[in-house]
């Protein structure tokens, strides 16, 4: 793995923060598509400072994009914003490179693998929107550790978000909303990084316009759960923390 940031204040946990890498084998298309589609499309660590030097316009990065339904979405409303996405499981990046080519999308590229060495390269305050869209929610307490939002997780998205910069989490478990905030409040006392926009219940509950819906949080409808919808803009450097 790269180097997981000399520039974060807390070290990236060791193993893996993901499940499985694949599920059943790939249907002939998917595998046409991660055969041929696929490598023309791939983003590197090594190569991703590069990559957005050369684009003229925003860059959005989506952590574990699942089946990629968000990230098309957005892809094509925005077709001058760079999509980064990374997501491990195989079958979730098949799904996502069928609807690059049905929709003809040119704006997208994909780490199929760990987000992390991507984050550590990123440059400064070179991502515009951050998105971690339900996560795997680790619900045994011995495997907390494994969550995404963390202490260094959000390290990172502090450095790589500029000023006014979006953080967009979203989760359908209350115990993993619930930990969201606690870790956002807990890097803050450190300093105000992360302003939560919500000023209602409706401001987290109800699922805004650009906000399209993913398969994960259509099933959590379908069994009862209600996702809440975080958005946190990046402060300026130099906020105090509250007393």
């Amino acid at each position: 793995m790269a180097d997981e940031s000399s520039s974060s204040a807390f070290p990236w946990p060791d193993g893996r923060l993901y499940g499985r890498r694949q599920a059943k084998p790939l249907r002939p298309r998917p595998q046409r598509l991660v055969t041929d589609l696929l490598p023309t499309l791939a983003v590197t660590p090594d190569h991703v400072g590069a990559l957005i030097a050369a684009w003229e316009g925003r860059v959005w990065l989506e952590v574990g994009f699942g089946g990629g339904e968000h990230l098309a979405w957005q892809a094509a409303r925005h077709p001058d914003t760079l999509m980064l996405g990374a997501e491990p499981f195989l079958n979730g990046v098949g799904k996502l490179l069928g609807l690059i080519e049905d929709q003809g999308l040119t704006n997208i590229r994909i780490l199929h693998g760990d987000v992390r060495p991507l984050m550590a390269a990123l440059p400064d305050q070179s991502v515009d929107r951050l998105f971690v869209l339900h996560p795997d929610p680790w619900p045994k307490k011995k495997h907390h550790k494994r969550r995404m939002i963390s202490p260094a997780f959000l390290d990172q998205a502090a450095r790589i978000l500029p000023p006014g910069g979006h953080l967009r989490v979203s989760s359908d478990i209350p115990d993993y909303v619930r930990w969201t905030l606690m870790h956002i409040q807990r890097h803050n006392r450190r300093e105000m990084t992360f302003r939560w926009t919500a000023r209602r219940r409706r401001d987290w509950t109800v699922r805004p316009e650009d906000w399209p819906q993913t398969r994960y949080e259509a099933k959590a409808l379908r069994e009862g759960r209600s996702p809440a919808y975080l958005d946190f803009i990046r402060q300026p450097d130099g906020h105090p923390a509250r007393g």
